[in-house]
């Protein structure tokens, strides 16, 4: 008998980039006709902005005692809109794999990392869009609409977007049902909002409290965002280090980095998870 050949690295390449497309193109099409899910998840930080920013302006003051509280709220706002959409990324794994559609990807000649893949991307880009679509109630909490901030803004949402994604999905992957993975998003997620200075600074908290907000991963990601606002609102946004524990305050590539760092890592660890048999 001949001895198969296996195919070139190439053919291979192009079969593994061909089935991550195909699970992108599934997300942003379940995304697309489910019009009714899209408005939900954007009226919530609409909402939240819009009715909570605006009730809190008159009472609260920024940390620097100046300009509208609901700038400082607006980086926390986006923050929020991208984590549903990328935290849902997740559940649709369990949900794939409670209907048996998870069995059918699986049995395709191709990685199971690349289905993986195919499905952080497709959240992520769900994601982003909706941050981009948010984005346009800037006016409201007084950020201006310039070239500049606005790209800066998009690039950092879609890093906030792959990391949250790559979070959501790493829990998918260790749980088997969606009844508990529900449960545990619910526990985690608010008191991580609420743990990342997207509301009030860092600044003068109890120690443990302040240990907690550090080793929180959506307090740099809205630090990150924050300061983008900062450069061009400075007064609502606070000086460099007035939201954070005594003034340390890091730099925007060191934010970056920790973002990235976090993302890849969650990716790397749903990877190694999914690819064992469920």
């Amino acid at each position: 008998m001949p001895l198969s050949v296996p195919p070139p690295v190439s053919r291979r390449l192009t079969g593994e980039l061909r089935a991550v497309k195909v699970v992108w193109q599934r997300e942003m099409i379940r995304f697309l006709r489910n019009r009714s899910l899209m408005a939900m998840n954007l009226l919530q930080p609409a909402l939240t902005l819009l009715v909570l920013g605006t009730g809190l302006n008159s009472l609260v003051s920024t940390p620097t005692g100046t300009g509208d509280y609901r700038a400082y709220l607006f980086p926390g706002v986006l923050v929020m809109t991208v984590q549903t959409p990328a935290i849902a990324a997740g559940a649709s794994i369990i949900w794939d794999c409670e209907t048996g559609f998870l069995r059918e990807m699986l049995v395709a000649p191709v990685r199971r990392s690349s289905l993986l893949l195919g499905k952080c991307v497709g959240g992520a880009t769900v994601a982003s869009c909706q941050g981009a679509v948010v984005l346009s109630l800037a006016w409201t909490a007084h950020v201006p609409y310039r070239p500049a901030l606005i790209a800066t803004l998009i690039g950092e949402l879609v890093i906030t977007a792959l990391t949250l994604t790559a979070l959501g999905t790493l829990a998918a992957v260790h749980i088997t049902r969606i009844q508990t993975f529900q449960a545990v998003l619910s526990f985690a997620l608010t008191p991580m909002v609420f743990l990342s200075g997207a509301m009030f600074p860092l600044a003068g908290l109890p120690v443990w409290l302040t240990a907690l907000c550090l080793a929180n991963p959506l307090t740099y990601i809205v630090d990150l965002l924050r300061q983008a606002v900062a450069a061009q609102v400075p007064g609502p946004a606070a000086a460099p280090g007035a939201t954070w524990p005594t003034g340390w305050q890091p730099s925007i590539a060191a934010e970056l980095a920790i973002t990235a760092t976090i993302g890849l890592a969650a990716l790397v660890l749903a990877t190694r998870r999914f690819s064992r048999p469920r």
